[in-house]
């Protein structure tokens, strides 16, 4: 048998069982996730990803419903604005003797959950809507197996800790692990009211329930470490603090919608999802990247998630920066791929990271973040004249910087490139890093040190960036000294991965400063970061949106046409919604708004088909069909950060929004909307001391702005 690419990856994520339904259902709170079936159930021998988790670890494996010892019929299910999965459930026919003696959709259920500081907590209420009593006869059948993250995702392991012996209570199961690094790790179920049987694996409940007679049954599930318990609270409880904190997080928010329902459920799902997926932290909010593969810190995914959102939401993008200061390596190790100065690229908790059976306890092998730090710093002082918080970071934006010139150029030769020195960490270290996305033209795999385009763009960006915040602090010298060494970067860059003959950027040079001749959405990352020639960026476009690599949908992370295209691969032919937002204000720096518009409105008929308007990680890059949606990507996670957030970066681009709250200047450069989109109301937009409403407008001809409300000194500047 033919060994396939993906098999020299240590981390690859399987996906060995075929899912019955793509439609899951997620909750998030913290450290912990949940990943259920549509019903609401983990059930047992069931997809590998379903389950509760937390830090890293699966503490529920198996959490399932029966009605008279049948699976019930699923009516309905949705995640509400509170963070709570609602369900509802209906009995099927049951029989006795040949007869149906309790016919379908007799019998409610409805459920709602929710995650809250270390605990599930679940409500059943079941409503009997026969004419005649009946007796109600529920199951709940559970177990815990306490697989840690990596495993699920298929990482073979040769050793696992024990389990203990369940205890089983009046109202209660205490389930067990002793893992390997020496943590207990227990699951505590707690019933109410008391169930008529209580075992180590089920609880039955008994009840007797006359016409349109109601039953409400509680279920919390709470995570516990070592001696570390959470506090348990009452449904009602734990469902009000979880709206109240979605709530506080909303008021930072700018509010969106427009005259089209499905932008304005792209929209509203996208904000809901973001908030789920933020973790409150010592250093403020920071975006966990994704469902259910990465619920953690991943520092290029926070930092484009809050590059993403900072026009509408600044306040995660002060939360991302603070957090990567407080993590930035401090010194040289390798077998973390560690560095001064160096951004993290992930963190994990779970028991394989804590044995080091995996890296990424703490984990610094990407070569991007770090120039995306700097460049997030010095976009978030235009976006907010925020003199004093940079100020406060600005030994870290320097360490940043420093870890580009000393670490970050390992041949000498001006540009950045990565080379795995941990023998246990990523092969490739760009944000595509899979073993097999940077090759040449014939389909070879590159080999290193490699230097992709996209971050000889970001540390060009970064220079800029972070010379506008020295000026701003007063390191005049320091300032002319970094705007010097971008320009000489840009010139060096045109000259090395410029190729002519395909009209884009090389995707990366390789050791031998081969450039690695393929057309991938890479090129676009350029425009983003504004280091390519202007004459240029627009051959980069046309490239970009041929139909070799614009599949309808979306632009293609690899142009069809390239040896290794594979529209079902992971980097090398799938469409990834941060890409695309990233290429289309990339489009729009460049003046070509109507190009952004034009990915925007690809993007967002994707959307259009995906089960609750929840943007995923990625899909399939197969051609666009009449009368057929996208096509679904087997593992990806969705909820997704900076899929979530991409939608917000796509309408900045398509309104052509700039903001510079030094100068205190909101400016609009030849606006666009979609042909679909009448009107855009944007209210809530601070800028300094000042607050505005404003809108949109279509016209015969061209886009009108419309100041509803304004309140404080900004000005508003429209270019047509």
């Amino acid at each position: 048998m033919q060994e396939l690419e993906p098999a020299h990856e240590k981390f690859y994520i399987q996906a060995v069982v075929p899912r019955g339904d793509e439609r899951t259902r997620v909750l998030k709170d913290g450290e912990s996730f949940g990943v259920f079936d549509r019903g609401g159930t983990v059930p047992d021998g069931g997809r590998g990803e379903l389950g509760l988790f937390h830090e890293g670890t699966r503490y529920l494996s198996r959490f399932e419903l029966l009605c008279a010892e049948q699976q019930p019929l699923l009516l309905s299910s949705t995640s509400d604005r509170d963070n709570a999965l609602v369900t509802h459930l209906t009995n099927p026919d049951l029989a006795a003797g040949g007869k149906i003696v309790l016919p379908r959709g007799t019998l409610h259920m409805l459920g709602s959950a929710v995650l809250w500081q270390g605990a599930y907590y679940l409500r059943v209420r079941v409503r009997n809507y026969g004419m005649a009593p009946l007796d109600l006869r529920l199951t709940l059948l559970f177990a815990a197996d306490y697989a840690d993250l990596f495993e699920v995702r298929g990482t073979p392991r040769r050793r696992r800790g024990r389990m203990l012996e369940p205890i089983v209570g009046k109202g209660s199961v205490l389930l067990g692990y002793l893992g390997l690094d020496g943590r207990v790790r227990r699951t505590r179920l707690t019933f109410s009211p008391l169930p008529a049987e209580l075992s180590a694996s089920h609880a039955f409940i008994s009840k007797s329930l006359g016409p349109h007679e109601e039953q409400v049954f509680y279920v919390s599930v709470s995570f516990e470490s070592n001696d570390e318990a959470p506090a348990l609270l009452t449904f009602g409880d734990a469902l009000r603090r979880s709206s109240a904190q979605l709530k506080r997080r909303g008021n930072h928010e700018v509010a969106v919608s427009g005259s089209n329902q499905e932008l304005n459920e792209w929209v509203f799902r996208s904000a809901s999802d973001l908030q789920l997926m933020i973790t409150d932290t010592p250093s403020g909010p920071y975006p966990y990247a994704g469902i259910p593969w990465f619920s953690t810190v991943f520092g290029r995914d926070g930092i484009i998630t809050a590059l993403e959102t900072l026009w509408q939401y600044p306040d995660l993008a002060r939360g991302v920066l603070a957090f990567l200061a407080a993590t930035q390596a401090r010194e040289d190790d390798p077998e973390h791929d560690a560095e001064p100065g160096k951004i993290v690229h992930e963190m994990r908790h779970g028991e394989m990271a804590a044995l080091g059976e995996v890296p990424f306890g703490s984990y610094y092998g990407s070569v991007d973040a770090t120039p995306l730090f700097v460049m997030l710093a010095g976009a978030y002082w235009e976006r907010t004249g925020d003199r004093d918080f940079l100020a406060s970071i600005w030994p870290n934006v320097e360490s940043a910087l420093a870890w580009i010139d000393e670490h970050g150029d390992l041949d000498g030769d001006g540009f950045v490139e990565y080379a795995r020195r941990s023998s246990n960490g990523l092969s490739s270290q760009g944000w595509k890093d899979s073993g097999d996305s940077i090759s040449h033209r014939d389909g070879t795999l590159a080999e290193g040190p490699i230097a992709l385009c996209e971050v000889q763009a970001y540390v060009y960006a970064a220079r800029l960036r972070a010379a506008a915040v020295a000026a701003a602090l007063g390191h005049a010298e320091r300032s002319a000294e970094l705007a010097r060494q971008a320009e000489r970067l840009r010139g060096q860059f045109e000259d090395s991965f410029w190729l002519e003959d395909i009209s884009t950027y090389a995707l990366a040079l390789d050791g031998d400063k081969r450039p690695c001749a393929v057309r991938a959405s890479n090129a676009g990352h350029c425009l983003f970061a504004g280091i390519a020639a202007p004459e240029r960026a627009r051959r980069v476009a046309a490239t970009l949106l041929s139909e070799g690599s614009f599949s309808g949908w979306g632009i293609r992370t690899l142009d069809a046409g390239e040896a290794r295209y594979n529209p079902m691969s992971y980097h090398n032919g799938s469409v990834w919604p941060h890409d695309n937002a990233l290429i289309a204000a990339g489009f729009s720096r460049y003046g070509m708004v109507a190009e952004s518009t034009r990915v925007l409105a690809a993007i967002g008929d994707a959307c259009a088909f995906f089960d609750l308007r929840r943007m995923p990680e990625l899909f399939c890059g197969f051609p666009r069909r009449s009368h057929e949606g996208p096509i679904l990507y087997p593992v990806a996670c969705a909820p997704q950060a900076w899929a979530a957030a991409a939608v917000f970066l796509l309408l900045q681009a398509a309104m052509g929004l700039a903001i510079d709250a030094p100068r205190g200047q909101i400016r609009f450069d030849s606006p666009e909307l979609p042909k679909t989109l009448k009107s855009l109301t944007i209210r809530g937009l601070k800028v300094g001391g000042a607050r505005l409403d404003l809108t949109l407008q279509r016209h015969t001809r061209d886009i009108g702005i419309v100041l509803d409300r304004k309140e404080g000194d900004v000005e508003v500047v429209v270019v047509k």
